[in-house]
């Protein structure tokens, strides 16, 4: 996740903004059907299934949902043809989401056999206090993601780790992966590197560091309520004898599992290193996953062997490592550590670990390309407008329109460009400065994106994490409050800021 990747963006918002079909001549209630057909079977999906309802009830009803907004286009005159080019066009623009997906699987795996993980995991098992673990994951995650623009990779990689060290102690996986993601997209948020960053004030014609500005008034209250939070949930906790004999066999069979020197922490290092050299994401994790598969070879060959089968007649070893390195970047790896609770938190990664994720993620952006084509999506927001009175209402407008966006489309970026392109106008014609706009896009398009199971960021982050959504969304404090933070500084006009003469309209004046 880049800045260099814009241009795409940009696209993304123009293709977003223009595809819609005379959608003033569609009934608001004819729009919202096939919304209200998702709502049903989302609803319904998840009373039934629990956390496994993105495991395929999910991907159904977003596939129905789509065909319900097909066969509705089709009653207005639009071709199948048309619409099911929409299909496509929607999977396309997900097709980066899903790349990356499938190589963070690989990463994965290749670095949990290169020890990475667990040299992580054993290093922070000696140092964090555990009724510090959780503020800590916030600030440390904030700082990374902060550094390298991505809290893809920062949740990936630090905060795969924080989950495992939590596992460890005895601590809440679901309250470290609130800190985790709030941290994460703290400072993917804040960081000139980060797509969304990038994105938002391009669809607005906001300089970009105007915008970051601009944003630090919602966001710092919204990290350090946050913080306050995990601080008191994490506070008075206490490890007892038992749980300190555990952490310590559990070091001890890391150690006899693994080498945990220096050269485990390579493949972290050159990711980071990367990121911060603004290489994009894929190439990024690609490398990442080599450099794990390198190490693995060269540090921890008798791991490797073993894990590709060992030495057998008429197999040369040469053969057996590939094998290995194989099936940790496609099906993950598998520890034998001795210990079964340890071998569950180090037995992950591959491509497949991610192929349930890619498929809900590709059934979200069918329906979310359906309804752009229809002009089904653009008509609803559009109706939406005619409630706004003042600033405090159109910011509100704006967050549920993004949040709305969120879970329609099922992808941050939609929930980004759509709101943008619509509100712009209404902003300027309010006298309000477009950072305003651009602030609020990331207030509620970026930060809600993770708490949708759907979405192709809260796929990613409960795919990842090994923690469902629902499970981890209300311990994501920065995600839930920074767009509350919005609403509230819309309405009492709170650092909102009107537009200076240079960003006026110009009015032309026809010669008598």
């Amino acid at each position: 996740m880049n800045a260099k990747t814009i241009n795409k963006h940009q696209y993304r918002g123009a293709y977003v903004a223009n595809n819609t079909n005379n959608q003033d001549t569609i009934s608001l209630w004819f729009a919202i059907l096939p919304l209200i057909s998702l709502i049903i079977m989302l609803t319904s999906s998840v009373l039934l299934f629990g956390d496994s309802s993105s495991s395929g009830p999910n991907q159904l009803a977003l596939m129905f949902s789509a065909g319900v907004g097909i066969a509705l286009g089709m009653v207005r005159g639009q071709s199948y043809e048309v619409l099911e080019q929409a299909l496509v066009d929607g999977i396309m623009l997900a097709m980066k989401a899903c790349l990356i997906l499938l190589m963070v699987g690989s990463m994965i795996g290749s670095w949990m056999l290169a020890g990475t993980a667990p040299a992580v995991i054993h290093l922070g098992l000696g140092v964090l206090d555990p009724g510090f673990l959780y503020p800590a994951a916030l600030i440390i995650c904030a700082l990374v993601a902060a550094s390298i623009g991505s809290s893809w990779t920062t949740a990936a990689t630090v905060g795969l780790a924080l989950i495992g060290i939590s596992r460890i102690l005895g601590l809440s996986p679901e309250i470290t992966a609130g800190a985790v993601i709030s941290g994460a997209y703290f400072g993917d948020k804040m960081s000139p590197l980060s797509d969304t960053t990038n994105l938002a004030p391009a669809m607005v014609d906001v300089d970009l560091f105007v915008h970051i500005r601009h944003m630090v008034w919602t966001t710092t209250p919204s990290l350090l309520i946050s913080l306050a939070l995990f601080t008191w949930l994490g506070w008075g906790i206490e490890i007892g004898d038992g749980t300190v004999s555990s952490i310590e066999t559990t070091r001890s069979l890391l150690e006899n599992s693994y080498n945990l020197g220096f050269p485990a922490f390579i493949p972290l290092i050159v990711l980071l290193a990367l990121a911060l050299r603004k290489v994009p994401a894929l190439p990024t994790i690609t490398i990442g996953a080599l450099v794990g598969c390198v190490v693995a070879v060269l540090y921890q060959p008798d791991a490797t062997l073993a894990f590709g089968g060992g030495l057998a007649d008429g197999v040369s070893q040469t053969g057996v490592t590939i094998k290995a390195l194989w099936m940790a970047m496609v099906d993950g790896y598998t520890a034998d550590t001795g210990n079964d609770m340890l071998n569950d938190l180090l037995s992950r990664g591959g491509m497949s670990s991610m192929l349930t994720t890619v498929w809900l993620i590709i059934s979200a952006m069918c329906f979310g390309g359906v309804m752009e084509k229809t002009g089904f999506l653009g008509r609803i927001v559009t109706g939406a407008l005619k409630g706004v009175r003042g600033t405090g209402s159109l910011v509100l407008t704006t967050v549920l329109t993004s949040i709305g966006m969120n879970i329609v489309a099922g992808d941050q970026y939609i929930a980004i460009a759509l709101p943008g392109r619509m509100y712009m106008m209404e902003f300027k014609r309010r006298g309000l400065a477009p950072q305003n706009l651009s602030r609020t896009l990331e207030d509620a398009g970026t930060m809600t994106s993770a708490l949708i199971p759907w979405n192709t960021c809260g796929a990613f982050m409960a795919g990842t994490l090994g923690v469902a959504t629902f499970a981890y969304a209300p311990y994501a404090f920065f995600n839930l409050l920074n767009p509350i933070i919005a609403v509230i500084y819309g309405f009492f006009n709170i650092k909102i800021t009107k537009m200076s003469d240079e960003q006026q309209p110009e009015v032309k004046v026809e010669k008598a």
